[in-house]
């Protein structure tokens, strides 16, 4: 059965996910606080209006350039 920790040989499991598993969206638009959080920035009015202008240049592709 898997635990959540080490075994006890020292040796760690790779916990990165691999890129394949990754997902930035899940199919539902894209909103400007979606956009705005994922720049790291806060919910402002200022940012709102920023990420709007963005999603309307590039469309729900903007979250996608803002996520690894």
């Amino acid at each position: 059965m898997p635990t959540s920790q080490p075994e006890a040989s020292g040796q760690s499991e790779d916990r990165t996910t691999p890129d394949a598993l990754l997902h930035t969206r899940t199919g539902t638009d894209v909103s400007p606080e979606d956009v705005v959080l994922a720049s790291g920035k806060d919910l402002t009015p200022r940012n709102l209006e920023w990420a709007r202008r963005k999603l309307a240049a590039e469309g729900p592709a903007a979250l996608d350039k803002l996520l690894p």
